[in-house]
């Protein structure tokens, strides 16, 4: 008894000491007036994209060697920044072509670093499409979703190591380390398609913002559906949201921006 009831203050201790740590980091977005909690400054999400990029785009085979195409999305990617409540944000965006034929894939990194796959490029038919593409990756830097994402990251591994130690039994520790690793897991899921969710409302803003005719998003999410040949992961596992889901999203957003 003496030694469960010593393992309950140790880890009711980590989780005050965790929470107040991840309530604390709290900044208000400059676009968007939202208070988060992040643990990076603007500045800092800035210098760890530009850190970081060309390593990602090392992952997929480097920069697609073609100066036309590299301007074609830096020209529609800073016209939705320039036209858009994107402008009013502090981050340095650039927009960047990868070589990779095959994989269908954009994503950002933080501070404005904004990546799009040539496999994806080659599957859009219109500026429309592409700028619904761009658009969803500026809503994610704008949304700050990295920085959210490694607060939340460190509240959920100092949540699980507390969860640990409360249930954890000396003669099998580690049955309770994976109970609260896979809690903590499913609840990150939830954010990432949150996020999803909030960068498509984003893109949806900045094109209507821009000129861009928004239902051009609607096409995208038809032709990742078709693309992925019916056999994507069921939503309630997946850190995206269905194309399904999403597209009804899209419908909500364009109404609500067009009146």
């Amino acid at each position: 008894m003496r030694r469960t009831g010593g393992r309950l203050l140790i880890a009711l201790v980590l989780v005050v000491v965790t929470l107040f740590g991840y309530f604390s980091k709290t900044q208000v977005n400059p676009v968007t007036g939202e208070k988060q909690q992040v643990n990076l400054t603007p500045e800092e999400e800035i210098a760890l994209g530009l850190q970081s990029a060309s390593q990602m785009a090392a992952e997929f085979g480097g920069l697609y060697r073609d100066p036309e195409t590299q301007q074609l999305i830096k020209r529609i990617g800073h016209k939705l920044v320039k036209n858009s409540d994107a402008a009013r944000s502090p981050y340095q965006f650039d927009f960047h072509v990868l070589a990779d034929p095959t994989t269908i894939n954009a994503f950002a990194v933080p501070g404005g670093q904004i990546f799009i796959t040539l496999g994806l490029l080659k599957q859009l038919k219109t500026e429309d499409q592409l700028a619904g593409v761009l658009g969803h990756e500026i809503g994610h830097v704008i949304g700050r979703h990295s920085a959210e994402q490694m607060a939340k990251q460190e509240m959920l591994k100092g949540l699980a190591g507390a969860a640990s130690v409360a249930v954890s039994d000396p003669n099998s520790g580690a049955s309770g380390a994976y109970m609260a690793q896979y809690i903590a897991n499913m609840v990150n899921l939830k954010y990432g398609r949150d996020d999803e969710l909030e960068s498509d409302d984003f893109g949806v803003k900045y094109m209507i913002q821009t000129g861009y005719q928004p239902e051009a998003l609607l096409d995208v999410m038809n032709m990742l559906e078709a693309a992925s040949g019916g056999n994507s992961p069921a939503e309630f596992s997946s850190t995206h949201p269905s194309p399904a889901n999403r597209t009804e999203q899209i419908k909500a957003s364009i109404a609500k921006y067009r009146n």
